[in-house]
């Protein structure tokens, strides 16, 4: 997770206005008027003018600008940028002013996008640092005063908790705690899995943000043996079972660390047209350490499209012949798209779609629900409706989780895979257990916290039934 600081000064200091100009390379203070902050501030004032051409300069004539899947040029910067702003024509800046870094020796405003960056660098204490109320803005005026200020009328906070799962880091004292009991919710589908076969069975992760899932889970299978040993205690009590109570105090989880990622290389990042050679190449395995009698359980943070799973991982895991890989994903199915901020836009990409599809097929009702709920989607365009109802809901509701995520592990057995393979994935209401603040779930539910969301899933869902493989927004 990329995370951004802000430094701003907030006392009446004022800064030398011929300051000169850094190099690359540099250390101390840089102050305003540095290249990097100048080039910036220009094209700040530039897009307020809706003049990017005036910037042209500041880019060289083989410049590409990379936008989600796509490499464009600056004159298409241009295009795109000025077609757009005629939806922001109301919204007017009073003043703007750019730093590449600055620090101030008297007091400090310091805005990141999440805890531990200002922590780590301020050497603070968790209750120091305080989240923006949703509807409020922070002002920070030449004067110097500050404020928290309501700009508009909160509604109810929905705030996203897939950035919980997956991109937030890890080392904040939150998000740290709710993924542990991520993992902790999950041993009791996992043990139904293994056949309460905790002897047998390796216990793994993905690398790396399914890490401290990892730890919570394994916490409740700790917590499991302990139950069972002091239940077992009370009945050697009785027969003066010696072995038994050797084999009890033996019992432990068997920990392992199977899968190992080159950490310079995220394959949820990576651009659609490159992914599938990507992922071949991310993981490496432990050999030596499963055996064929074993169960091999194998937690990660998330399962978007499944190709990481069914080009690489799944592969590895099946050359160390375990007699069954159970594929934990400490989120729910995803099965919406997002318009937030995360590229996951087209349907058809998601694991939890294409199972709905073959389920569909299997049933002989695929035909006709789809053209059902494309003529729903397709209407409410038309009547200028899209934005009430999330129509893709009635693709999915004919079948339970579980039937998904059995289908699921069909696709992905498909490619010779020899062990028997289950997949589980968090329950919804288990989610919200883990993280009671941060509700979003919008991915799993379909339960947008705008009107937007609706609209766009329902072009989402046109655009497959199209053909068309392309954005929804």
């Amino acid at each position: 997770m990329l995370c951004s600081i802000t430094i701003i000064s907030c006392g009446e200091k004022k800064q030398n206005e011929n300051t000169l100009n850094k190099t690359e390379n540099h250390f101390g203070t840089i102050e305003k008027g540095d290249q990097k902050s100048l080039a910036a501030q220009s094209f700040s004032k530039a897009y307020i003018a809706n003049n990017l051409a005036s910037v042209s300069g500041l880019f060289t004539e083989d410049a590409k600008i990379m936008i989600n899947d796509s490499d464009i040029t600056f004159d298409q910067l241009v295009a795109g940028f000025s077609e757009g702003f005629k939806y922001y024509e109301n919204i007017h800046h009073m003043d703007t002013d750019t730093y590449t870094m600055y620090y101030d020796d008297d007091e400090i405003l310091v805005i990141a996008s999440e805890r531990p960056a200002i922590q780590t660098v301020f050497n603070l204490t968790f209750d120091k640092i305080k989240e923006v109320p949703p509807g409020h803005a922070i002002i920070n005026k030449k004067s110097g005063d500050v404020e928290i200020k309501e700009i508009i009328t909160p509604l109810e906070k929905r705030s996203c908790s897939f950035e919980r799962i997956y991109f937030s880091r890890g080392g904040d004292a939150e998000i740290y705690k709710e993924r542990k009991k991520l993992g902790r919710f999950l041993f009791p589908a996992v043990f139904d899995s293994i056949n309460g076969d905790i002897e047998n069975t390796v216990f793994s992760f993905i690398p790396n943000t399914a890490e401290t899932s990892f730890y919570g889970m394994i916490g409740a299978v700790q917590d499991y043996l302990r139950i069972e040993l002091t239940q077992g205690l009370e009945k050697i009590k009785k027969s003066n079972n010696l072995d038994s109570l050797k084999k009890m105090l033996q019992l432990r989880p068997r920990i392992e660390k199977i899968a190992i990622k080159d950490a310079k290389l995220r394959t949820f990042i990576t651009q659609d047209s490159s992914r599938d050679d990507l992922v071949a190449h991310v993981y490496d395995i432990t050999y030596g350490i499963i055996k064929k009698t074993d169960n091999l359980v194998i937690i990660d943070d998330s399962i978007v499209r499944g190709t990481t799973l069914e080009k690489s991982i799944l592969r590895m895991l099946d050359r160390l012949e375990p007699k069954k890989i159970i594929i934990v994903s400490s989120a729910p199915q995803i099965r919406y798209p997002d318009c937030y901020g995360i590229d996951m836009a087209k349907l058809d990409q998601f694991i939890a779609f294409k199972a709905c599809v073959e389920l569909h097929k299997d049933k002989g009702t695929y035909n006709s629900v789809v053209k059902e709920i494309y003529n729903k989607c397709v209407d409410g365009f038309k009547e200028n409706v899209s934005e009430k109802k999330n129509n893709v809901k009635d693709f999915y509701r004919p079948f339970s989780n579980q039937e998904i995520s059995r289908k699921i592990a069909d696709i992905l057995k498909i490619n010779k895979i020899n062990a028997e393979l289950d997949v589980i994935f968090q329950e919804v209401n288990s989610l919200h257990k883990a993280c009671p603040d941060n509700i979003g779930d919008w991915y799993f539910t379909g339960d947008y916290p705008t009107p937007g969301g609706n609209r766009v899933v329902n072009r989402a869902f046109i655009n497959f039934y199209e053909g068309k493989s392309q954005r929804a927004y």
